[in-house]
């Protein structure tokens, strides 16, 4: 983790240098674990290599942090909360970045993102954290940042009202949140999603537009209850989903401030989101209209 420190640090000066003055929302490590992890022999071989051990001490640790569903397994703040040396390492070198360029007379404005929270108590230990190491690095006073979550899991926008009290902004992400309403697999799903569109079970295939009477519901329960907590939160959706006309006319309407997409869906997007707001007018949700973001 010390080594890889500075390359995140020198990531995160040049994307907030490059994002002077505006806001820029960083994910914290999102990742099923094993997708760090070597798959081969020859690999476990290297690695063996690298750090002085025995490769059977290395395959021992593999086999051990293997799971049979790594989607839904050991990966987001549950990495953070199992070990929080992992986000410690991504936060300090946000924050340091960010202080070396408000030296530098810039104006960064990181927003750190914890993802696949479904429980409070999963979130504040990280949340703790980076409050911790705002100070520690000199962030805390001097640097505009802020602190949110993202929703993914279902149990997550049920309870956005708790999580309302604790977090300075959310982002939907659809794509995860999809999945676990629908029940499908997107890595599996491809095989039967055809038929059920052909049929219209599912007018679209929800991995591309938001299923608006399933998946849309439970966004639109989750805001209510957000703002009703917290009437000025920043509610946004990350994701494919945010470059998809249809999906981000819903996003307007429900009263969601941003969406944010693939750089090459950003003109789309943008036109969506004019179309919505002649069509519709301003939702009033005591937030601003919605703007789209490109997702580095």
């Amino acid at each position: 983790l010390a080594k890889l420190l500075p390359y995140q640090r020198s990531d995160f000066e040049g994307i907030l240098g490059a994002m002077d003055g505006l806001p820029v929302v960083v994910r914290l490590l999102d990742p099923p674990l094993h997708e760090f992890l070597p798959h081969t022999k020859a690999e476990c071989q290297q690695l063996a290599s690298s750090l002085g051990r025995n490769v059977s001490q290395i395959e021992a640790k593999v086999e051990a942090l293997k799971e049979f569903n790594p989607m839904l397994g050991f990966r987001g703040c549950r990495l953070g909360v199992v070990y929080p040396e992992i986000n410690a390492m991504q936060i300090r070198a946000i924050f340091e970045a960010a202080v070396k360029l408000q030296r530098a007379g810039k104006s960064p404005h990181p927003h750190i993102e914890i993802p696949f929270v479904g429980n409070l108590k999963e979130y504040m230990p990280l949340k703790t954290l980076v409050k911790k190491l705002a100070k520690d690095t000199g962030a805390e006073g001097v640097v505009n940042y802020k602190v949110g979550t993202m929703i993914e899991i279902p149990r997550a926008a049920l309870n956005a009202d708790n999580l309302a009290k604790e977090c300075e902004f959310m982002s939907f992400g659809t794509n995860d949140l999809t999945q676990m309403t629908c029940g499908f697999s997107r890595d599996d799903s491809g095989s039967f999603l055809k038929h059920y569109t052909a049929k219209k079970i599912y007018i679209r295939d929800p991995f591309q537009s938001i299923d608006q009477k399933g998946v849309g519901k439970l966004m639109k329960v989750c805001v209510g209850l957000a703002r009703g907590q917290n009437p000025h939160i920043d509610i946004g959706v990350c994701g494919e989903h945010g470059g998809d006309p249809t999906s981000v006319e819903f996003c307007h309407r429900i009263g969601l401030d941003n969406v944010s997409c693939s750089p090459y869906r950003v003109p789309v997007a943008r036109m969506a989101a004019a179309h919505a707001a002649l069509k519709y007018g301003t939702i009033v949700t005591e937030t601003a209209a919605l703007s789209v973001r490109s997702k580095l």
